[in-house]
């Protein structure tokens, strides 16, 4: 089997994602309780923690999917970990998608595992890598949005509903701009294996600069109405309305 080719350190949980799940969990407490003198703070922290969480999940999802489609040299680099420090890039993967949510609360799509894309056998494998990074966004959407398509919001305080709100937000974001079948994000990547040779001959000297399309794209107010309202109403399908996710932005973003 692949994975008794990993030793056990290569597989133990980090520390340090372990401190940024406690940041979490602990500031998450105070915007429930309302612990907190400023509910903005709180909400920062919390949902900022939640987002690096989420971004850890989507990295270690591509690693631990690599791993068992034949990429036996992912433990050895740190990726099962959930280390964001032990990506290849930890600045795209982390600084930016943080740095893009307290600008203009857009799920940058994090993408810095490098996966050894040869030692990995058949087409459908190589998809599967590229999918279970977005996917792992969807199921957190799906688990932050929980409480309002099961209608279970009694007695959940305003404050950590609207964090969750703009926590899902981010998820289904992130999920749309990653599937987009543009050169350097995931979802081109599901599709690449099933190009032509001559194809990806001609997309390739494009593949690094899809992401900084994308986002220049987004800055054009036209395109950027037209993402928001698809966010919007996958929202509103999870039972999340826009002015509780706006709300949670306003909490967020505490020192305007």
């Amino acid at each position: 089997m692949t994975t008794a080719t990993t030793r056990a350190d290569d597989r133990r949980i980090s520390p340090v994602f372990l401190g940024i799940l406690a940041v979490t969990a602990v500031t998450g407490w105070a915007t429930w309780t309302g612990f907190a003198e400023q509910p903005g703070v709180a909400v920062f922290l919390f949902v900022t923690g939640a987002w690096i969480v989420s971004l850890c999940l989507h990295e270690y999802a591509h690693a631990r999917t690599a791993l068992h489609s034949g990429d036996i040299s992912v433990g050895a680099k740190g990726y099962l970990t959930l280390n964001p420090l032990k990506y290849t890039h930890a600045l795209l993967s982390i600084v930016l998608p943080v740095v893009f949510v307290m600008m203009g609360g857009i799920g940058l799509p994090g993408g810095a595992v490098f996966i050894e894309r040869g030692r990995i056998r058949g087409r459908w494998r190589h998809s599967l890598v590229s999918a279970a990074g977005p996917l792992t966004n969807v199921l957190f959407a799906a688990v932050c949005t929980a409480p309002f398509w099961l209608h279970a919001l009694d007695g959940v305080p305003l404050e950590f509903r609207f964090a969750l709100a703009f926590l899902a937000l981010l998820q289904v974001s992130a999920a749309i701009l990653n599937f987009l079948p543009v050169p350097g994000l995931d979802g081109y990547g599901v599709i690449e294996p099933w190009l032509s040779d001559g194809v990806k001959r001609q997309v390739e000297p494009f593949a690094p600069f899809g992401l900084l399309l994308v986002f220049a794209l987004l800055w054009l107010p036209s395109v950027n109405q037209v993402f928001f309202d698809v966010v919007d109403a996958v929202l509103r399908g999870l039972g999340v309305s826009d002015v509780e996710a706006s709300l949670g932005w306003s909490l967020y973003r505490f020192w305007e």
